[in-house]
């Protein structure tokens, strides 16, 4: 009898100390705390949508989104590339060139922040800052025949027609059916006066692509060799 009455208290006790946490459950709520893989799984999805609402044109929704998915995981590049993207297209453009340096920090060695550097540059009529950050992008990403494209763009900006030439050459030897290198080409050598060549270069691009500004440029090439033709 004994034995019988020590092992009813004995189970007793234990349901009721069961009964005592099954309480303190039903009173503490219960906390998720994300782990370091799903907050960046996470920031990537927030990422790629702010890109999305850009394409759709909702710029602020865009902008207000890449600020979460950064204020996430601040340590990705390419979310810091996507708020300088978006920061880009809102036109905040030292905003940009912050974003731009954070990434940079991270992986020095991602050509597209050194060549959205430049772009911004551009904007603000910095020739020499876009200059050195193509450089710096491509020194990377040799065969970038875009960026080599744009350096020959702001030596033609500049009044640099030989180096030009000499850019949009390169360009052609990456991508040799690249009409708007040849189209340029045939602007510098128009510039130094050398029609001939100009025209070859606009006939040639218009054989790839024929667009007004090919077309334009040819007639005023023939027309300043030859006005009768």
């Amino acid at each position: 009898m004994r034995k019988i009455l020590i092992k009813l208290l004995f189970l007793s006790m234990i349901s009721s100390y069961v009964f005592k946490i099954n309480n303190l459950k039903a009173l503490v709520p219960y906390y998720y705390f994300p782990t370091p893989k799903s907050l960046k799984k996470e920031s990537i999805f927030i990422g790629k949508n702010a890109i999305q609402l850009l394409n759709y044109g909702r710029m602020k929704d865009s902008l207000s989104l890449a600020k979460v998915a950064v204020k996430i995981n601040n340590k990705d590049e390419n979310l810091w590339t996507i708020l300088a993207e978006i920061q880009i297209a809102n036109a905040l453009y030292q905003d940009a060139l912050i974003s731009l340096n954070n990434a940079q920090k991270i992986n020095p060695q991602l050509s597209d922040i050194y060549f959205a550097k430049s772009l911004i540059y551009l904007k603000q009529e910095k020739t020499n800052e876009a200059k050195l950050a193509l450089e710096s992008g491509i020194k990377i990403s040799p065969k970038n025949f875009k960026a080599i494209f744009q350096l020959g763009n702001i030596s033609l900006m500049e009044g640099n027609f030989i180096n030009s030439i000499d850019q949009f050459d390169k360009a052609i030897q990456i991508k040799p059916d690249f009409w708007a290198a040849i189209n340029n080409k045939g602007l510098a050598y128009y510039e130094i006066d050398k029609l001939s060549l100009s025209i070859k270069y606009f006939r040639k691009a218009i054989a790839l692509e024929e667009n007004a500004e090919s077309i334009l440029a040819l007639a005023t090439s023939i027309q300043k060799q030859n006005i009768n033709e």
